[in-house]
């Protein structure tokens, strides 16, 4: 049976009638889950910040849509990963305006997914590692990577969303493994001298 949190339900239920206090403890429960998804694509923390902002913004003037009976399922998984959609497309919105000049390059390349498992410490190091290697990529590969391996969209849904082609959508991609390969190879590398 899935885990309810008759919390969760309530603040839905007061976000909806602008109840400042049910947004406020909404926005202090999601907050942080925000922030971690906007650094996927931005490098900057306030910009990181500020699309978060944005993205609550989207959130709370949209929160009678949410269907948290859906499914019958989960109402806190089910409203994180709508919150989720809202947050990673303020993301391309804000990147499509301000960063991508894409290329568009056709190059094939098969896709890979990550699963998502249970954490440990060091998975939450090894973690962090990976993110700051994420942010070192340009914003246009940086956004095809995010998009693609961790959010799970098909380069068909990337093509669509970023207004490019599936051939420059599988060659950025292309790129940005390669250049994270370099950047995680010389981080090891750099670790092993120094450590």
């Amino acid at each position: 049976m899935p885990r309810e949190i008759p919390q969760i339900t309530s603040l839905i239920s007061g976000c909806c009638k602008n109840d400042r206090n049910s947004q406020r403890d909404l926005y202090h429960w999601l907050y942080d889950y925000a922030v971690r998804i906007c650094f996927r694509y931005v490098s900057r923390q306030e910009e990181a910040e500020e699309l978060t902002s944005e993205s609550f913004v989207k959130l709370f003037k949209n929160i009678q849509q949410f269907d948290g009976t859906r499914g019958g399922g989960d109402t806190e998984a089910l409203l994180k990963g709508w919150f989720k959609r809202i947050v990673v497309n303020t993301c391309i919105d804000h990147l499509r305006k301000t960063h991508l000049k894409l290329v568009s390059q056709e190059i094939s390349e098969e896709g890979e997914t990550f699963a998502d498992t249970q954490e440990t410490g060091v998975d939450k190091l090894m973690y962090q590692e990976i993110i700051e290697a994420i942010k070192k990529l340009t914003p246009v590969y940086r956004t095809v990577f995010n998009l693609f391996v961790i959010e799970g969209f098909s380069h068909e849904e990337i093509s669509a969303q970023l207004g490019i082609s599936v051939g420059a959508s599988k060659s950025n991609l292309s790129k940005a493994r390669h250049n994270l390969r370099k950047i995680i190879t010389q981080q090891t590398e750099y670790q092993k001298v120094y450590v």
